[in-house]
């Protein structure tokens, strides 16, 4: 495992492309801390992004109030992008299977519990692992929340599934696994978040919020005309509820920022919002005349770009565009920074920080995105591929212009290569030969 010095020596750093024009106040010493991820949710279906097919504007007005990255990239599939976001490091290192966290594996909730943040996690879990999930493990088992750091949850499928949207099936701290009749998870997601942030309001807390939408089954919302208040699931699954899944996810979002405001604790709040991989394989959107189909786990363009999104106001100044590489490693150690958290002594991290990009203070920036892609999942086959905004080389040795071919249909042998372009693609393959166990 590459300590941060080694890492960095091994990335080629390059100048920060954004500036910052506002005044900010000085940060917090320990900022409250709100992460929220999206499922199933690519870069293409925010309005801010250029989104035209989807109603976003909660989500819109913290880009336009913070900052909006448009270079951000996870794995293609949950499990990975979720381990890797938590953990800091490489899914070669640490990922044990589909559907399970490492119970040993240390997860910015610790870190941040042992420095005296109140921890909570809502939403969706899937980190424990089912019997057949467990057997692929060779017989491993994954973590409840308690293991992975957080003092107290709210989530949907820990060791048992039931429904995520209607009549939901929840695990709730200090209260049995069971089912909610007539209630709609994200309503009680987002009502347990509201009694966590009246309850914390007067300490430092992390809220980690894997929300469950907007991933399939989609199903109406409380506010479409086909909700009808008890699950319609019995298999429901219909893509033109997409759009209101879309637009309920935004709600959710606004009623935290509404509580925020109400609480007095919207300038001492760093909130980020993300996805965890590609939007749904059948779903289509459109970014005006482009149309895009998601490519959830492929590990193309529209499998791992996607949108992320920092509001911190005061702080971080407003209006700002960031188009720098960001990928999933990189929260851990950011998240750390922001809370001014002394680095442990046991922290290895393959992740850089760009919490000095949020403050304004950033001469550098990571030069390339790594994936270790092994999912376990779907038949999707095993890959390896480094890029950067422009090119993007395969463990195979397949290189692609993904600046002008982001589908990779146009593979492009040596010989077509500049000789500055053949010493990228070298460079990419220094990076795959270190980054394996």
């Amino acid at each position: 495992m590459l300590p941060m010095r080694d890492l960095l020596a091994l990335a080629t750093v390059v100048a920060v492309g954004w500036s910052c024009v506002s005044e900010r106040i000085s940060p917090p010493q320990e900022p409250n801390i709100i992460l929220i991820m999206a499922d199933d949710l690519g870069y293409e279906t925010l309005g801010v992004n250029g989104s035209t097919s989807y109603h976003t504007p909660n989500l819109d007005a913290l880009a336009n109030t913070g900052m909006r990255f448009t270079q951000v990239y996870a794995t293609p599939l949950c499990t990975p992008s979720r381990v890797q976001l938590m953990t800091g490091v490489y899914n070669f290192r640490n990922y044990i299977g589909f559907g399970l966290l490492d119970p040993s594996a240390r997860t910015f909730a610790h870190y941040l519990q042992a420095a005296g943040y109140r921890t909570a996690v809502v939403g969706k879990w899937q980190l424990y692992g089912n019997e057949r999930q467990q057997e692929l493990a060779g017989g491993r088992v994954g973590s409840v929340p308690e293991q992975a750091g957080f003092d107290e949850h709210a989530v949907w499928q820990v060791k048992e599934r039931g429904s995520r949207y209607t009549d939901p099936h929840l695990d709730v701290t200090g209260k049995p696994s069971q089912d909610y009749p007539g209630s709609y998870g994200p309503d009680m997601f987002g009502d347990y978040i509201g009694d966590f942030l009246e309850r914390s309001r007067d300490q430092p807390f992390l809220l980690y919020y894997p929300m469950v939408l907007t991933h399939d089954p989609f199903q109406p919302t409380p506010d479409h005309p086909d909700y009808i208040g008890s699950d319609p699931g019995n298999g429901v699954n219909d893509t033109t509820y997409f759009k209101s899944n879309v637009a309920y996810m935004d709600k959710v979002i606004g009623r935290i920022v509404h509580h925020l405001e109400r609480l007095g604790l919207r300038e001492n709040t760093l909130l980020l919002f993300t996805g965890d991989n590609g939007t749904d394989r059948d779903i289509t959107s459109t970014m005006g005349d482009r149309v895009i189909r998601g490519l959830k786990g492929y590990t193309t363009e529209a499998g791992t770009r996607v949108p992320l999104i920092a509001n911190w106001p005061g702080v971080i100044a407003p209006g700002q565009v960031n188009d720098n590489l960001i990928d999933f490693t990189d929260f851990l150690p950011t998240l750390l920074e922001a809370a001014h958290v002394e680095t442990p002594d046991d922290l290895v991290t393959d992740g850089l920080s760009f919490y000095p990009q949020l403050v304004g203070q950033a001469d550098s920036v990571r030069a390339w995105v790594f994936c270790d892609y092994a999912p376990n999942w779907g038949g999707f086959p095993a890959r390896r591929f480094v890029h950067d905004r422009d090119w993007k080389l395969y463990g195979d040795g397949t290189f692609y212009h993904i600046a002008t071919d982001p589908e990779e249909q146009h593979p492009i042998a040596d010989q077509a290569l500049t000789a500055d372009i053949l010493q990228l693609k070298q460079r990419f393959q220094t990076v795959l030969s270190r980054l394996r166990q």
